[in-house]
C-alpha cells in the first residue's frame, strides 16, 4: 500500500502563488506517489471567518477550480470538505483532553497570527488550531503532510500530541513528517516578507495575463536603487527572489545585471510577469475546462469526501478501541 499524505487549505478565498510555491507543486507532483489526500477546511475557516460562514459555500469552490487547475488529479487524489467529516471534530475533542493550554499559546504560529489579527483575547478554536490540524491528518493516518514553513510548529504539536496519544491507549498512529517546499515562504509585492490573502499583496492563481503585468509593475524593488544606473542589491528585492521561484532558467544572469545596473527594473519586471505568466498558462486552460461545467465540481466533492467519510469511520472504530470506549 502507499503512503498517505494529507494536507489542505482554510477556504478563506482564493489560492496565490504563495500557496503554490509552499505546498501546492509539491502535492501535484507528489500525487501519484502517495494515496493523496487534500481537504477543503471550511470549519477551520471559521477560526478567523466566524462572522461570514455564508461566504464559506464561494470560497470552497474557488479553491477546488485552484487545485483542479494547477493539476491536481481527482483520479489521483481524494479532495474533500472537512466539516462533512464529523469523526474529525470528534478525534478533536479527544485530542483535546490531553493538550495542556500553556503548549497551545506557546506555538509561535499561533502568537504570530494572533499578534497579526490582533487578538488580545483568543477564541477557543483558534487557539486549539493545532489540535484540529492533529485530526485531519490522523483522521487517515497520514504520514507525509505537505506544508508551509510556518506551518512546521504546528507539525511538531502534532507529532506530540500522537506520541501522547499512542502512550497513553495503544500505538495507533504512526508519526508524520513534514514536506517543505523548495521555496517555503514567498514575500508579497508590497514588500511584505509573506504573501497573504488578507493582506492584498498577493498574485492569485486565477489572474489573467494583464493582471500579472500590473500586479508586478506595482511591486517594490531594491529601494536603494532610484536611477537605472545605479546598482542594485538582489538579495533585498522581491523580483529577484520571484525570478529564484519562478524563472526557467539560471538567476544568475538576472543577478549580474542588477549589481553591474545593465540591467534596469522595468525590463527585469517584464522578464519574470514572462515567467510567471508561462507557469499560469496551463492553469487557465484546465480552470476554463472546469469551469465549462461546474456540475463536475461537486461530483468531484462528493465522491472525494465519501471516500473520506469511509476512512474517517474504520479509523474512529480503532481509536475508539484503543481508548475501552467500544461500548457495546
Amino acid at each position: 500500500m502507499k503512503e498517505r499524505m494529507m494536507t489542505g487549505d482554510r477556504v478563506t478565498g482564493k489560492l496565490h502563488l504563495g500557496h503554490y510555491v509552499g505546498s501546492l507543486k509539491n502535492r501535484v507532483a507528489l500525487q501519484h506517489q502517495y494515496d493523496t489526500f487534500v481537504m477543503l477546511a471550511d470549519v477551520q475557516a471559521l477560526t478567523t471567518h466566524f462572522k461570514e460562514p455564508k461566504q464559506l459555500s464561494q470560497y470552497l469552490r474557488l479553491v477546488t477550480l485552484d487545485y483542479l487547475s494547477a493539476g491536481i488529479d481527482p483520479n489521483e487524489t481524494t479532495i474533500f470538505v472537512q466539516s462533512m467529516i464529523p469523526e474529525i471534530a470528534e478525534l478533536t475533542i479527544y485530542y483535546s483532553m490531553f493538550v495542556t493550554v500553556n503548549s497551545l499559546r506557546h506555538n509561535p504560529t499561533v502568537k504570530a497570527e494572533a499578534l497579526e489579527k490582533g487578538y488580545e483575547d483568543l477564541y477557543y478554536g483558534f487557539l486549539g488550531y493545532p489540535i484540529s490540524q492533529t485530526a485531519d491528518i490522523t483522521f487517515c493516518k497520514a504520514t507525509v503532510v505537505p506544508v508551509g514553513k510556518d506551518q512546521l510548529p504546528h507539525m511538531e504539536q502534532t507529532r506530540k500530541i500522537i506520541r501522547r496519544f499512542n502512550q497513553l491507549y495503544k500505538p495507533v498512529f504512526a508519526e508524520p513528517r513534514a514536506l517543505v517546499g523548495e521555496f517555503p515562504r514567498l514575500p508579497g509585492i508590497n514588500g511584505d516578507s509573506k504573501m497573504s490573502k488578507s493582506k492584498g499583496n498577493s498574485i492569485h492563481l486565477d489572474s489573467t495575463y494583464e493582471e500579472v503585468l500590473n500586479k508586478i509593475k506595482k511591486a517594490k524593488t531594491d529601494p536603494a536603487r532610484v536611477k537605472k544606473s545605479d546598482p542594485g542589491h538582489s538579495e533585498r528585492c522581491v523580483i529577484f527572489t520571484y525570478h529564484q521561484a519562478f524563472a526557467n532558467e539560471s538567476t544568475e544572469e538576472i543577478y549580474e545585471g542588477c549589481k553591474t545596473a545593465s540591467l534596469g527594473c522595468a525590463e527585469c519586471k517584464d522578464k519574470v510577469s514572462k515567467s510567471i505568466n508561462q507557469l499560469l498558462e496551463p492553469m487557465r486552460e484546465r480552470r476554463d475546462m472546469f469551469q465549462k461545467n461546474p456540475s463536475q465540481l461537486d461530483e468531484i466533492l462528493m465522491e472525494g469526501t465519501a471516500r473520506a467519510q469511509h476512512i474517517a469511520k474504520e479509523t474512529l472504530h480503532e481509536v475508539k478501541e484503543a481508548m475501552n470506549m467500544n461500548y457495546f
